[in-house]
């Protein structure tokens, strides 16, 4: 009997060391694809935390409508719209109609720290512009842009002040830090008091100061030698440019600085 016990005893040992590792196995599936899960997570879209509100952040798309913004000069245009939850616009080698137009804020702003995440389609060009008035017949005459391209697969040759992220025609950046076109890049102007900064995916690119005699020196012997108004205004809207191309925009949020 005695011989007969012990491996069955074994046996039942055996068996349950197995099961035991078996739910030890499966436990440590179940984080692991738990952990997968959580890491794949992206925070929800064109919202507020409540730590951003407390800072004072406010958000200029809210996801579902063009509230807040209107076409420059009141022009009519049919490139822009909400698209999936993002702000969209329609890109098109061939129609360089009239109903193309740049998109602006309502409001007006000079002091601030603006945030966007931004993607474009291949060969595209667009920008973010700042202190944008409506005297000229273009934004850009009046607003420096924060340069949005596609650097790698542009038609044509791109000079530095020309790349993502430059000041265009004034700082090109420092380095290049865009991702491959089609996915996400996230942008972060900040200007206070003439100090301007840009960043490009937690890189700054661009640090200078604005209405200096070095910066008075770039303007007159460059590409905006000829627009007196360039540059000028000290407050102004934030401008989305529509250059034919097509783009994507999200979490675009704007904090004043006092």
């Amino acid at each position: 009997m005695k011989k007969l016990i012990l491996p069955a005893f074994c046996a039942v040992a055996l068996a349950a060391a197995s099961c035991n590792n078996a739910a030890k196995e499966e436990k440590k599936d179940s984080v692991t694809a738990g952990s997968e899960n959580m890491a794949t997570t992206e925070a929800p879209a064109n919202v507020l935390t409540d730590a951003e509100k407390a800072e004072g952040w406010a958000l200029l798309f809210n996801g579902s409508s063009l509230d807040g913004w209107r076409i420059y000069k009141g022009k009519e245009s049919n490139t822009w719209g909400v698209q999936d939850g993002l702000l969209h616009c329609i890109g098109s080698a061939t129609d360089k109609s009239d109903m193309r137009g740049d998109l602006i804020t309502n409001n007006q702003y000079d002091n601030f720290e603006l945030v966007a995440d931004w993607k474009i389609a291949p060969q595209g060009n667009s920008g973010i512009l700042y202190l944008v008035t409506e005297e000229f017949e273009a934004p850009y005459m009046s607003g420096p842009e924060y340069q949005l391209i596609d650097d790698e697969n542009f038609p044509e040759k791109l000079e530095d002040w020309q790349k993502s992220g430059a000041n265009y025609a004034m700082n090109p950046p420092s380095k290049l830090a865009a991702k491959p076109v089609g996915e996400w890049n996230h942008t972060r102007i900040v200007l206070n008091k003439g100090k301007l900064e840009h960043w490009l995916n937690g890189e700054k690119v661009v640090d200078t100061e604005m209405w200096t005699d070095e910066w008075q020196k770039h303007k007159t012997t460059g590409k905006w030698k000829d627009y007196k108004g360039y540059g000028t205004a000290k407050k102004g809207h934030i401008c989305l440019q529509d250059h034919g191309s097509e783009v994507w925009f999200k979490n675009v949020k704007i904090r004043e600085l006092k």
